[in-house]
Formats: structure tokens, C-alpha cells, sequence
């Protein structure tokens, strides 16, 4: 037989020995595994995951202390029903800071992932049923800003000072002109019957003077607020989001 030459001897057993080094490598200590690799953004359904990214910088890292609506005030749970929340989340509320999330709207999220926050937060935040005789969360009548005036006075200022400027309770301005455009009437109703437990604030049920708010009352003391807010506003803000 005759004999190859020994380049080609040579090329050969370099061919095995690289089979056998890529052979090896698969099992070197410290190789990812598949679980490893990261997901593409579409892909994570966890729920801590897609609230500390999406929601926990405007509303708290638990639903607490956030500049923005207390989420796990089980009174705002209790108000809000499934469908409100779903769009709250996945479209956010035009003409404030509350962006949409779900990407046909222009966010980050697919429905799917919307359905797991708004399900998060249902089954940590959320306890008992709908709140008996509670005010709806969507104004049903429109407010009289003259009769909110004497709402304020006797369930609100004793925390929030007579003009609404600050009192011992509540050193803030709920009247300041820059506070005012950048909440909408929806976000003011919400405070004004749900609270803010995080923040000493009361619900409906529990302001000075022992009588719970009605609807009416709420209204009107919105409607109060409202008119408070500065004409020059950017945005219609008369619109009740």
C-alpha cells in the first residue's frame, strides 16, 4: 500500500485532537445550562420580576411608599374591579404620568404578562370581596365645588389645615397648583376613597368626625379640589379619567 504523506498524517490527528477538545469543552465545569441563558423580554412570566421592572418605581418596590397610587392598599384593590385595573395597566391614563404597558399601546409588555401583574397583584394585595356601600371608583354624578368646600372643612382640614395648605398632620399643600396638574380627577377620587395606609391617610370610612363619606360627598369634595387646579393646565384636565 502506498504510504501518505505525512502532512496528511499530520492534518488528520490535528482533526481528531480538535473533535476531541470541542468534545471536551461541552463538558467543562461552569458551561450554562439551557435554564441558564437569559430570557427574551417577551418570554419572563414571573410576576416580582415584571413588577420590580415596570411598576415598582412609580408605585413601590411592594406596592408601598411609591409616589404614585398606593397598589397594595387592599381598599383600592377592593374598589377597582378586574377590567378597570387591566386597562389601567396594559393602556396607562392619558394626560398624566401613568404610561401604557402593553405593546400595542406602546409598551414593553404582551397581554399575557399584563394578566399575570394585574393577577399579582389581586392575589397578594387584595382580601375579601367588593367593599359594602363603598363609594364607585368613577364618579356617577358631578360635584358641587361650594358643598365640597364643607366637606373639606369638616372631614379634611382637621389633617390638611383649613385652606388646604398644610396642617399638623399634613404639612403638604393639597392645593398647590403644581400638585394639582399633575394628578388627574380619577387619581384625586381614588385618594379621597381608598387612602393611603403607607401614608397615614384615611379611607372613606375613617375620616375625622365619624361619619363614612358618601358618594355625593366624595364628589363634591373632588370637584372642591378641582377647581383649585390652575386654568393653564397642559391637557383638558376638566375630562374625569
Amino acid at each position: 500500500m502506498k504510504a501518505r504523506p505525512v502532512a496528511f498524517l499530520v492534518s488528520v490527528a490535528m482533526l481528531c485532537l480538535m473533535a476531541a477538545l470541542i468534545a471536551g469543552c461541552d463538558q467543562l465545569p461552569g458551561k450554562p445550562k439551557e435554564s441558564d441563558r437569559p430570557l427574551n423580554p417577551s418570554q419572563v412570566k414571573d410576576f416580582a420580576a415584571l413588577y420590580g421592572e415596570n411598576c415598582s418605581g412609580c408605585h413601590g418596590r411592594d406596592g408601598k411608599f411609591g409616589a404614585a397610587c398606593e397598589l397594595a392598599n387592599p381598599v383600592y384593590q377592593s374598589l377597582v374591579d378586574d377590567d378597570t385595573l387591566t386597562r389601567i395597566v396594559g393602556e396607562g391614563i392619558a394626560g398624566t404620568a401613568m404610561p401604557p404597558s402593553v405593546h400595542s399601546a406602546g409598551g414593553y409588555l404582551t397581554p399575557d404578562q399584563v394578566t399575570i401583574v394585574v393577577s399579582g397583584m389581586r392575589r397578594r394585595w387584595k382580601t375579601g370581596g367588593a367593599l359594602e356601600q363603598a363609594p364607585p371608583y368613577a364618579s356617577e354624578a358631578s360635584g358641587d365645588p361650594h358643598r365640597g368646600a364643607e366637606v373639606f372643612i369638616r372631614s379634611c382640614a382637621p389633617c390638611h389645615g383649613d385652606d388646604g395648605k398644610g396642617g399638623p398632620k399634613a404639612p403638604g399643600s393639597i392645593v398647590d397648583g403644581s400638585y394639582l396638574m399633575l394628578v388627574s380627577n380619577q387619581a384625586l377620587r381614588t385618594l379621597v376613597i381608598a387612602g393611603r395606609s403607607d401614608l397615614g391617610h384615611p379611607d372613606w370610612r375613617n375620616y375625622p368626625g365619624g361619619q363614612p363619606l358618601t358618594a355625593q360627598q366624595v364628589s363634591d369634595v373632588v370637584a372642591w379640589l378641582v377647581a383649585k387646579r390652575p386654568q393653564f393646565a397642559p391637557g383638558n384636565y376638566a375630562r374625569n379619567p
